[in-house]
C-alpha cells in the first residue's frame, strides 16, 4: 500500500511540473539568425526561456523551439 501511495504522489508531482509550462512555437525566417530572433521575441513576451527544438533548411529557415519559465 506505501509503494502505490509513493507512486501516486511521484506521478502527480511530475505531471504538475511539466504541466505548469510548456509551449511550443515555431518562426521561420531567410535566415537561422532571423528565425532564432523570432523565437527570442516570442520567449521574451512570455516572460519564458526557450530552447531550439529543431530546424530545418530548405529555401527558408523553419524553427521550433519550447518556451519554459
Amino acid at each position: 500500500m506505501k509503494s502505490i501511495k509513493n507512486f501516486v504522489a511521484v506521478a502527480a508531482l511530475s505531471v504538475m511540473s511539466f504541466g505548469a509550462f510548456a509551449q511550443s512555437v515555431t518562426a521561420s525566417s531567410s535566415t537561422i539568425d532571423g528565425a532564432e530572433a523570432k523565437i527570442a521575441a516570442q520567449a521574451h513576451q512570455a516572460g519564458a526561456s526557450y530552447k531550439i527544438t529543431e530546424a530545418t533548411v530548405n529555401n527558408v529557415v523553419h524553427m521550433t523551439a519550447e518556451l519554459s519559465k
